[in-house]
């Protein structure tokens, strides 16, 4: 249906603009006169250009991001909190996208609620881009008639999820990007630099200095070995990638990773606040524990989590309480755990998860700021201890060159 900018008075003479999507220009004049307005004039918009036409722009060839999906619902929960109708607030998501494939996907999902279809059952068409979580949120909202703020609940969760995140991302990038260069220098010295100073002292028939000579023979191991080693390292990340496609293998990797020192924390921690966040939306949000339980299970990135709270779902089903179906030595915390339980005895399930899910945020936000003071200066020491010994040595042998120059 074509969409019309219309401007209208109302009963005190206060003047109105807006946009409407309508059969025609008498369709749209009835409905507006019905609501008490008194309508100045009704254009219709021009057809916004077709954004879905082949395009050779880089971007065009890009799926719409996270950050796209973010964005779009945020727009969307503002514009129907403010009275715009659903149609034209996709419209107006569709021209804000910053991906060509983003425009296209919110025109077609525009395309199919003309075509009788919910928002939800659009969104439900692009699995890979709107997750169950999100699409069961709208679904609520949609028979409830609180789509505005269900859609507000699933951006709060995707903002949630995407800060968590970046802030592991940010602890990690600096130690990271300090021991590549440091590696870097290194090779280009061992194998590079210092074998050349090798050559011309060997000519003088003159000996390298002990702390240079060790240094060198760790560069003959690592030029003779370096191939072989770089094999198995292939070897290695391929069988490990497909342990990782194959289901039981990727369930025993994801359970080891919750058991090793400092990263198994870490993840329980964050599968912690992630299980008890959304879960509690879903339930606050008037969706059945059952179903929230369902949708929960992929909420959680790790396989062994996953899993646990598939069995939960069919311990409650058992009439089994959910705390109990929940408890684990490895999986979630005791805390959340003892929180469920008396959310279960007081009716207050909902409230009792969110709680949890906020503390547990910020002990995670806690956990991951201290282990990032601990890993810097660990990572600095490491470093500079091997930048420092290569560097010595280079400068032992430097040495020894021109003493024997003179």
């Amino acid at each position: 249906m074509p969409t019309f900018k219309y401007s209208a008075r109302d009963a005190v003479g206060r003047s109105i603009q807006g946009t409407d999507v309508a059969s025609s220009i008498g369709v749209l004049s009835a409905s507006l006169r019905r609501r008490g307005l008194l309508v100045i004039t009704i254009e219709k918009e021009a057809e916004p250009s077709d954004h879905r036409a082949i395009s050779i722009h880089p971007m065009a060839w890009l799926p719409p991001s996270k950050m796209d999906v973010e964005l779009g619902l945020q727009q969307l929960a503002a514009m129907l909190h403010s009275g715009l109708t659903l149609l034209a607030a996709l419209r107006t998501v569709s021209e804000q996208a910053s991906r060509p494939r983003a425009t296209a996907m919110w025109l077609e999902i525009r395309d199919r609620i003309e075509q009788g279809d919910t928002l939800s059952g659009a969104m439900s068409t692009y699995p890979k881009v709107f997750s169950d979580y999100v699409i069961q949120l709208v679904r609520v909202g949609e028979h409830s008639g609180e789509l505005d703020q269900l859609l507000t609940r699933a951006t709060e969760h995707l903002e949630q999820a995407r800060n968590t995140r970046m802030m592991v991302l940010n602890a990690l990038a600096y130690p990271f990007i300090v021991m590549v260069m440091a590696i870097g220098v290194s090779a280009f010295m061992v194998l590079n630099v210092i074998p050349k100073v090798q050559h011309f002292l060997a000519g003088q028939g003159r000996a390298l200095p002990r702390m240079t000579q060790m240094l060198l023979d760790v560069s003959d191991w690592c030029r003779f070995y370096l191939p072989y080693v770089g094999l198995g390292l292939v070897v290695a990340i391929v069988a490990l990638i497909t342990l990782h496609q194959w289901p039981p293998g990727r369930l025993a990797i994801h359970a080891f990773l919750l058991r090793i020192p400092i990263a198994g924390p870490v993840l329980r921690l964050s599968g912690t606040a992630s299980f008890s966040r959304g879960l509690g939306i879903l339930i606050e949000s008037g969706i059945t524990l059952l179903d929230g339980l369902r949708t929960a299970e992929r909420l959680v990135g790790n396989n062994a989590l996953s899993q646990r709270v598939a069995k939960a779902r069919v311990a409650v089903m058992r009439g089994e309480p959910l705390a109990d179906a929940l408890a684990g030595k490895y999986e979630f915390l005791p805390m959340m755990v003892r929180m469920v339980a008396i959310g279960e005895v007081t009716g207050t399930l909902g409230r009792a998860l969110f709680d949890s899910a906020k503390f547990h945020e910020v002990r995670l936000l806690a956990v991951i700021r201290r282990l990032s003071v601990m890993v810097e200066p660990v990572m600095i020491g490491v470093v500079g201890g091997i930048v420092g010994f290569v560097y010595i040595a280079f400068f032992v042998a430097l040495f020894s060159l021109a003493v024997g120059v003179r």
